[in-house]
């Protein structure tokens, strides 16, 4: 399977319905093969260095035919499942229907719910064909488009909750806590058992806290800040985010579409772009203008939200960092992004190489606009910051900024290329190994 064969329609996307039903036969049948040659070994965890040969070569022959079938009907796979694009799907849902009309070619909920009950390094890494079926959607520019979009829809969750949470005005998610003063919505992030470290439980609270801000008619500007910690070094201290949760990574429950994609697709999405629901294009909202404040440091997927935040004010004794390399995962869209506001240079030093940055320091100007002292300074700078966010214009203007720094196409591309990469990261034994040193060490 090589890119080129994922882009594009071309003449390879006009097969017929015989030669699509024969290919999806040839897809179960690898699948078929592959899972019995794996069944037939011991347990991931348990298997010698030879058994674990064989399971590889199962593995890859299977996916040789999954990547040419992804080659030549992508877009009539993803007609079928979306009603020719007129059924939203969320890329869990996707991946479930896929799994249903199409077997063999993403893992059936048994295999799933199977690795997920392992520790990372002992899973079987069904995971992998999940990347390569998202991959190959997000390379077609009409379905990766509609994938997109179906993403930024409010979540079930969410809608349920709104009635309530709009007579109330706020919310308590569990890891996240939602108040609405004034017209500004507040999310306070309250993980202080982890440092407000990200599972897929903060990712599902922090979406539905995000959809709730942004269907609020009387919300005008989103206020996203750390709560207080009860960590033994922190205690009583706010603190922004401690990135990526590596125990939860360790033990095998971050998973790439639930967490991983889902973070990218979901939440962070819709605090760039705003929700999408059944409204014509013409009319469409461009989401609300927001404010990060970061106290004590913003690590990984915490720095991450930097880069798509309309206005960042920091704590003077804050750093900010992205670590991904030394963890050796792919740090979400902030190779993208961090390219497009810092230049290759910081992005290499602070990507690849890990370079810390304390947010006095001249290069910490490219992800945050003013700094305060740690305190009172920093909590009266919240409001007249969010006062000066509020306004039609300024939401209105903002969206345009998003356009032209961020087309959604630039966005899918690039994602097209994250859902397979990671996929291979997150099961690569130098990433199994350094996650379990972390673990160990903490």
């Amino acid at each position: 399977m090589t890119a080129g064969t994922l882009t594009g329609r071309g003449p390879a996307e006009d097969a017929g319905p015989a030669e699509l039903g024969r290919a999806r036969r040839a897809v179960a049948e690898a699948a078929e093969r592959a899972a019995s040659v794996v069944e037939a070994l011991p347990v991931p965890a348990e298997r010698s260095a030879p058994q674990r040969a064989v399971a590889a070569a199962a593995h890859a022959e299977a996916r040789r035919v999954r990547g040419e079938f992804l080659g030549r009907h992508t877009v009539a796979v993803y007609s079928e499942l979306t009603a020719q694009r007129t059924r939203p799907l969320s890329v869990a849902a996707l991946c479930a229907a896929a799994a249903t009309a199409f077997p063999g070619l993403v893992p059936g909920p048994a295999a799933v719910a199977a690795d997920r009950a392992r520790p990372q390094a002992a899973k079987e890494g069904w995971e992998i064909d999940q990347g390569v079926f998202v991959s190959a959607v997000l390379r077609h520019p009409d379905e990766g488009r509609h994938l997109l979009e179906s993403m930024l829809r409010p979540t079930p969750r969410a809608q349920r909750m709104f009635e309530d949470y709009r007579r109330a005005g706020e919310a308590d998610l569990g890891s996240v806590r939602l108040a609405r003063r004034d017209g500004v919505a507040h999310l306070t992030i309250c993980r202080e058992d982890c440092l407000n470290a990200e599972d897929e439980r903060q990712i599902d609270d922090m979406e539905v806290a995000v959809d709730l801000a942004l269907l609020d008619p009387a919300v005008e500007v989103i206020v996203l800040r750390g709560g207080a910690m009860t960590h033994p070094r922190y205690t009583g201290k706010r603190v922004f985010s401690s990135g990526i949760n590596l125990k939860a990574l360790h033990a095998g429950t971050i998973g790439l579409v639930d967490f991983l994609l889902r973070r990218e697709m979901g939440y962070v999405a819709k605090l760039t772009r705003g929700l999408r629901g059944d409204a014509g294009w013409w009319e469409r909202p461009g989401g609300k203008p927001w404010l990060a404040v970061v106290d004590g440091f913003a690590i990984g997927g915490g720095c991450q939200l930097l880069l798509v935040a309309d206005h960042v004010i920091a704590a003077s004794d804050a750093y900010l960092s992205l670590p991904a390399a030394q963890e050796g995962i792919v740090p979400g869209a902030a190779n993208l992004r961090l390219t497009r506001h810092g230049g290759a240079r910081l992005a290499r030093q602070v990507i690849l190489l890990g370079r810390r940055l304390r947010v006095i320091e001249p290069d910490a100007r490219l992800f945050v606009d003013e700094v305060y002292d740690a305190g009172e300074e920093l909590d009266r700078a919240v409001g007249a910051c969010a006062d000066r966010l509020r306004g039609d214009a300024v939401a209105a203007n903002r969206r345009m900024i998003v356009e032209a720094e961020e087309p959604l196409d630039a966005f899918r591309a690039y994602l097209a290329e994250f859902a397979l990469e990671q996929a291979r990261r997150i099961y690569s034994p130098d990433v199994l190994g350094k996650v379990g040193r972390f673990v160990a060490a903490a």
